[in-house]
């Protein structure tokens, strides 16, 4: 079975293959092998833009593919950044700016409460479709910390850790992910298909 990894993010790459990766029968394929467009996230929520992208993606390529959306919330920006995390600061998106921005609004802020959010959608070739959630809770540190991860990683810190996802060993990082929260689900269902496959 060929699955392709609907991102051009090298991180979110390596976490994926990380959980996929040793599923008998399962070939993973990304967009240095199948070419696809960039898919402008419209939606108002993860589930919308991890469809919007998915869809789009299978469309223009003819495979299966599993596509996901992702960001950080936090409770006392009423939920901000969520679906914009990536384009927090503004257009384009810029990693640094962005955690600068989110530390400049938390300053001073004694409740710091977050959690990162991953919705995953895996679209078949026969247009069937599937969502699943993953949820990390945790908090917002006062300065980043680590220079492991990617994204907001430098300054969040999991519920039941002291140090940010940034300081965290990489495979303690991805046993806990929102993403693999997310994605784990789909990978049980992608061995018993391949399992399938291989019995035929």
């Amino acid at each position: 079975m060929i699955v392709l990894l609907g991102t051009s993010n090298s991180g979110k790459l390596l976490e994926l293959r990380s959980i996929l990766g040793d599923v008998p029968g399962l070939r993973l394929l990304t967009r240095h092998e199948v070419p696809f467009p960039d898919v402008e996230e419209t939606g108002a929520s993860f589930a919308e833009n991890a469809l919007i992208k998915a869809r789009a993606i299978a469309s223009a390529t003819g495979c299966a593919v599993l596509a996901e959306d992702s960001g950080l919330c936090v409770r006392a920006l009423r939920g901000d950044p969520g679906v914009r995390s990536a384009r927090y600061a503004g257009e384009p998106s810029d990693h640094e700016a962005n955690l600068r921005r989110l530390l400049e609004r938390m300053r001073g802020v004694d409740e710091r409460t977050a959690c990162f959010v991953t919705v995953a959608a895996l679209r078949f070739r026969n247009g069937k479709e599937l969502l699943r959630a993953g949820v990390l809770p945790g908090r917002i540190a006062e300065e980043r910390a680590g220079c492991g991860g990617f994204g907001y990683d430098p300054v969040f810190v999991p519920d039941g850790h002291v140090r940010t996802l940034a300081q965290l060993p990489v495979d303690l990082k991805n046993r806990i992910s929102h993403r693999r929260r997310a994605v784990e689900p789909l990978r049980e269902l992608l061995s018993k298909l391949c399992c399938r496959e291989a019995l035929r």
